[in-house]
């Protein structure tokens, strides 16, 4: 395992390659078409690609801000036994008795309707460096939540469980 970068951070660097690669090739040559139709103050051609030549290295340099930031985090660097990035977390909301799992996600990655939750959202951050049989309250926007932890499946656990450890995530 050692200091791997995560999943989400190889994903960004693939998305960056894939947006130079046409910064660097497809952005030249509809250019150059667009020169070759003449008067450039009214072709719509040339301005289309001016700005998407714009967009993408406005859109590069926030990925590869985002990438430095992300890389500070290694799968070694995820906390162990408590909540953090990649953790699932199976929950009880103790008003109504409801039972939730959620997979902890850095907010590119969320996906409320799949059950990702942004790290950085109030639910998230209630979670953070919690454990099983921790009780939590979040504000959400659909009022105050009081959960308990009823279970926990660390970013670890769950590789140790896909890359063939002992059969599978540890659960609490």
């Amino acid at each position: 395992m050692g200091g791997t970068e995560l999943p989400i951070v190889t994903r960004l660097r693939e998305q960056v390659q894939d947006l130079k690669r046409e910064l660097s090739h497809e952005i030249p040559k509809a250019l150059e078409e667009a020169r070759a139709h003449g008067d450039l103050s009214e072709n719509a051609e040339y301005e289309a690609a001016k700005e998407r030549q714009s967009y993408l290295r406005a859109r590069i340099s926030q990925l590869e801000g985002r990438i430095r930031e992300l890389s500070l985090y290694t799968i070694s660097s995820l906390p162990q036994g408590v909540a953090g990035y990649g953790s699932t977390v199976e929950v009880e909301d103790l008003n109504s008795g409801e039972k939730r799992t959620f997979k902890l996600v850095f907010p590119e990655e969320a996906d409320a309707g799949a059950g990702s939750i942004s790290i950085t959202s109030p639910l998230g951050r209630a979670l953070l460096n919690r454990a099983p049989g921790d009780e939590v309250v979040a504000q959400t926007p659909g009022g105050k939540r009081q959960l308990r932890i009823l279970s926990l499946v660390t970013f670890a656990e769950a590789e140790e469980g896909e890359g063939g450890g002992d059969g599978g995530p540890t659960r609490r």
